[in-house]
């Protein structure tokens, strides 16, 4: 249960991200680098090791908190989430989607190894966000970002929102792989609940 919840926690950390990016301009640096670097992690002995640690997911799980106690101030990072969860069901049956988006993961994952880690994931993010429109928005439903027009336009941003969907599908497909589903939504919402102000206290 612990893993599932900080599996959806991922979810929620990379749609509220997702949501302070195209309003403000800015987001939350450590969480952006710990979605980032779950899309490498494809290995990981543990879902804790995936993010990079459960202190790197405080603001997914805060976000899944409020949203699961029904906080209405975070509708539009549930709508994504929702989304999110439902492109998961396509990628799944999309084989050739899958081997594409793996394969240039790959080679993403090796960039810039010298450099800063704020130039380096920027690069990293720009091809991510290359690969994602090239591959996943072509699921259904397609995923559509409200914010303003002035971050929307911004380059940095838009390869930033995209590469923080895609984590956020990652963590999409952990959560389904891990044995959750829409009736876990549905009717665990207090185990979730109670998980997810375990992991907070820790």
């Amino acid at each position: 249960m612990r893993e599932r919840t900080m599996a959806l926690a991922g979810v929620f950390q990379a749609t509220e991200l997702v949501r302070q990016a195209a309003n403000h301009g800015t987001w939350s640096g450590y969480a952006a680098s710990s979605c980032l670097g779950s899309l490498f992690k494809l290995e990981a002995d543990t879902t804790e090791d995936i993010f990079g640690g459960i202190s790197k997911m405080r603001l997914g799980t805060e976000t899944m908190l409020a949203v699961l106690q029904g906080d209405n101030r975070y509708a539009e990072t549930l709508a994504y989430a929702v989304g999110l969860l439902q492109i998961e069901k396509k990628f799944r049956r999309a084989d050739k989607i899958q081997q594409e988006v793996g394969r240039h993961l790959e080679t993403i994952s090796r960039i810039g190894p010298d450099l800063a880690q704020q130039e380096r994931e920027d690069l990293q993010a720009h091809d991510i966000s290359v690969l994602y429109s090239n591959t996943i928005s072509k699921l259904s439903p397609r995923i559509v970002v409200n914010g303003r027009p002035q971050y929307l336009k911004n380059e940095r941003t838009v390869d930033w929102v995209r590469t923080l969907l895609l984590a956020g599908l990652r963590s999409a497909i952990l959560w389904n792989q891990l044995g959750g589903g829409r009736f876990e939504l549905m009717f665990g919402r207090k185990n979730l609940i109670r998980e997810a102000e375990s992991l907070l206290m820790n």
